[in-house]
């Protein structure tokens, strides 16, 4: 049974999610911004009284530094490989210039894949998490869709929020592209799906096209 846990983490409020498959005791953890004992303790809460659930892999929908501060330490913890899309490798080059910018610590790094291209698949257990490539924030930002027992979510990170979307005057930001891949990829999803953003409370695709004043323009 799929099983998703969304939690705050880091010094920005970064929304990480373990999505599992309880059963076959196999997970995929998203933007994991900081805080890994919270992390670790999900995935021991999920697996009850046995060892934590095995981390399938971790994935970011971007590469700023609220989203992948405890990235290598969950990479040391469960030996998964971290995943992030090509485009935005540069911005992980630039984390120290970011943890300047923002008066944070700055995290240690790992080695990254840049395996996550529009139209990639990850199989965990009984469920499979599709990627979409959803640039506008950062160049490299994805969103990922997974569905299981009739029901949608999307983890778009920073491009869509409850009644917003991702700045864009960072790094590679781009305003005409968010908007292409908010009315392209996003918009195309069964107005069901669960949005659950980077940060703040989750939605729903039909909400945010009924209510998003950026996406009623």
């Amino acid at each position: 049974m799929l099983h998703v846990e969304t939690f705050e983490v880091g010094p920005l409020g970064c929304n990480c999610s373990v999505v599992a498959d309880v059963a076959a005791r196999r997970a995929i953890v998203v933007d994991p911004g900081g805080d890994l004992p919270l992390i670790l303790a999900s995935l021991q809460r999920l697996a009850g009284d046995g060892a934590p659930l095995t981390v399938e892999a971790i994935v970011h929908t971007h590469t700023h530094i609220d989203h992948v501060g405890a990235t290598a330490g969950l990479q040391r913890a469960s030996g998964a490989r971290a995943c992030i899309h090509e485009a935005d490798r540069f911005l992980y080059d630039l984390l120290p210039v970011q943890a300047a910018l923002l008066r944070i610590a700055l995290p240690e790094r790992t080695e990254m894949e840049g395996s996550l291209s529009d139209g990639t698949v990850l199989a965990c257990g009984a469920f499979e998490l599709g990627v979409l490539h959803t640039p506008g924030h950062t160049p490299g930002s994805v969103s990922f869709v997974v569905s299981a027992e009739g029901e949608s979510r999307v983890f778009t990170g920073d491009t869509l929020f409850q009644g917003g979307i991702g700045r864009t005057d960072l790094w590679g930001g781009d305003s005409a592209e968010i908007m292409r891949s908010l009315r392209g990829p996003l918009l195309s999803l069964p107005d069901t799906t669960l949005v659950i953003p980077g940060h703040g409370d989750g939605t729903t695709i039909g909400h945010e096209r009924r209510h998003n004043p950026f996406l009623r323009r």
